[in-house]
């Protein structure tokens, strides 16, 4: 329960009290600034606490923004401010002061909620103020200032604002004028029965876990019943996070389940139409294999690119001539659509794939795949490394640190790059990427050219060693270092695919295939760790499954010492221990970090 102290003196008629309670406040007048401290010192330590103006007029959706929002520890509106547990001290400190006489804002403002807002902003406190746009939130300081605020609010429909901040203020063309004109309304209905956003999350994934199993009876009824419902799991997926902007019910759970979902939903379709394609008598694996890949590879650069820029200033990002542009083009109606859809994001993307699984192949499926995102990857790439090239901004350390923690070195790289960084420090700055970029190409370039089971691309893979140590000897601070991390996942990925693939035995590419999937879920969750604040996994965990130089080196040496078909079943086992590994420690942290009481976030979406 959450507890509201209600201050200054009431107003006939006001439903602020059943309003605060229908958000779940107990509330509690204060007859005084002094009594409404006892109050709250009352007030358990566990528990949200809210201090309000008796004459707020306003909506009760601004209410709700203002003061139930999980995500912010200190968070006000005009006439209200309210504390989670972890910032109740500050809250505390500021009332005291405030009714000591010392505040500085006494004479100026006279509501209480309001100087306690004002004197947590003088100390630097960080108090979140949302966007109430048409949304009204007032003090009114006479009756007729209050009459005109109560016309205000009729004049706005509270709801309908509601329902429409649900939605995504940015989104692809198929989820804006598709899915959400109906998805909104399903959110509302179950925000009115109850229902979470988590239940709505394992729904999607569970319709889309059915899907794939459709898919891979290979039949066209299957394949038509596929891809209607995937559909159905991704208006399930817009409506967990329409549902929770809807009720402001994010977790840090919630979180990681919504982003780690849509990843296990569309690769595991990708093996439901890999497994109908070859009850058809086609093999599509390497194509299946071959998507993730490509697609994983896509998000990585997404993450690193933010991940490097994230520090960064405004006016440093508008030094950039092709930021520039970019936000010239999104001015135009017409241009703002079309780039969204070219790189093909998840609406688009999950759209195009239920069409093509429902009318066509297997095949056709993955091919309209791979080249659709083939030219997302070089159109979203290009325009990052021209605004790198040409912003004037400095890499922070913690942008730094970062990037190293995505690039996922292992044991030996880190070996290998303590005795390299004085030579590093004396080369270009573009080296590390070039080095990542070269080293990757000629590991996968060694294993696709030669025949499987000779030396060759062992020999690579140990150059593979050292040259990556070399990438990430030095700090990752020059303008282009956010392509290493995307080249060191493209080297190891596509050096499982060229081996499985030259093995050339029955069950060597879907043993591929769980085993980058299971590598792949440790990459997408150490950035969803960073994202969340959280730091990166720990080192114990990412030594012990290799890193990526390790981890490629091990599938080098075993295609060296192994016969095909015992090859297939060394990834087999491998793919099985990774997940194992990774799994339960991620499962352990992300509930452990839910339980106590970490910084709720939600995740807004892939940009590709």
């Amino acid at each position: 329960m959450s507890t509201a102290i209600l201050t200054g003196q009431p107003v006939p008629g006001s439903s602020i009290e059943g309003e605060l309670r229908s958000l779940g406040f107990d509330v509690r007048p204060a007859s005084g600034a002094a009594d409404a401290e006892t109050l709250l010192a009352r007030v358990p330590a566990g528990e949200r606490v809210a201090v309000v103006d008796a004459r707020f007029v306003g909506h009760p959706h601004a209410l709700r923004l203002g003061l139930t929002d999980p995500r912010f520890p200190l968070a006000a509106i005009p006439g209200a401010v309210t504390a989670q547990p972890g910032a109740r001290q500050a809250l505390t400190r500021a009332m005291a002061r405030e009714n000591s006489g010392h505040g500085g804002t006494a004479l100026a403002v006279d509501s209480l909620a309001d100087r306690i807002t004002a004197a947590l902003d003088a100390d630097g406190a960080g108090v979140h103020r949302p966007e109430l746009g048409s949304l009204v939130a007032a003090v009114p300081a006479d009756p007729q200032a209050r009459n005109e605020a109560r016309q205000a609010v009729a004049g706005v429909d509270d709801e309908a604002v509601r329902l429409k901040s649900a939605v995504k203020a940015r989104d692809g063309f198929v989820t804006t004028f598709l899915i959400s004109p109906y998805s909104r309304y399903i959110a509302r209905w179950c925000a009115r029965r109850g229902l979470t956003p988590n239940q709505v999350t394992t729904a999607s994934l569970i319709t889309a876990l059915i899907a794939a199993g459709c898919a891979a009876t290979g039949t066209r009824g299957g394949f038509v019943a596929a891809g209607v419902l995937l559909i159905a799991s991704f208006v399930l997926d817009c409506t967990d996070g329409q549902l929770a902007r809807y009720s402001l019910q994010y977790s840090t759970l919630g979180a990681w389940l919504d982003a780690t979902f849509d990843r296990a939903k569309e690769y595991a379709y990708y093996a439901g139409l890999a497994l109908g394609a070859a009850r058809g008598g086609d093999d599509v694996w390497t194509l299946a294999l071959g998507a993730m890949v490509l697609q994983t590879c896509r998000h990585v650069v997404d993450f690193a690119f933010n991940e490097a820029n994230a520090d960064s200033t405004a006016a440093a990002a508008n030094t950039s001539p092709t930021a520039a542009l970019s936000d010239k083009l999104d001015s135009v109606g017409w241009t703002v659509w079309v780039r969204r859809m070219i790189v093909l994001p998840i609406g688009e993307r999950w759209a195009m794939i239920a069409v093509l699984t429902a009318l066509t192949t297997p095949r056709i499926t993955f091919y309209a795949l791979l080249i659709g995102c083939a030219f997302a990857a070089t159109y979203t790439t290009a325009g990052r490394v021209l605004r790198s090239l040409t912003r004037k901004a400095t890499r922070t350390d913690r942008a730094a640190k970062a990037l190293a923690d995505l690039a996922d070195s292992g044991p030996l790289a880190e070996a290998a790059a303590g005795g390299l960084r004085s030579t590093a420090r004396r080369l270009p700055g573009f080296t590390a990427p070039a080095v990542a970029l070269l080293s990757g190409a000629a590991v996968v370039a060694t294993a696709a050219l030669t025949d499987f089971g000779g030396p060759w691309p062992l020999v690579a893979a140990i150059g593979y060693v050292l040259t990556s140590a070399l990438a990430v000897a030095r700090p990752l601070k020059g303008a282009l270092d956010w392509l290493v991390p995307p080249f060191l996942r493209a080297a190891e990925y596509g050096t499982v695919l060229v081996l499985a693939a030259k093995a050339d035995v029955n069950g060597a590419l879907p043993a591929a295939f769980g085993l980058v999937a299971a590598v792949a879920y440790h990459h997408y969750d150490t950035v969803y760790r960073i994202r969340g604040d959280a730091g990166a996994p720990p080192q114990w965990l990412v030594r012990t499954i290799g890193g990526h130089e390790g981890r490629t080196l091990v599938i080098t040496v075993l295609a060296v010492l192994l016969t095909a078909t015992q090859f297939k079943v060394a990834l087999t086992v491998l793919a099985v221990a990774v997940a194992l590994v990774v799994l339960v420690e991620s499962i352990r942290f992300w509930v452990a970090a839910h339980k106590v009481g970490a910084p709720a976030v939600h995740d807004e979406g892939e940009p590709a």
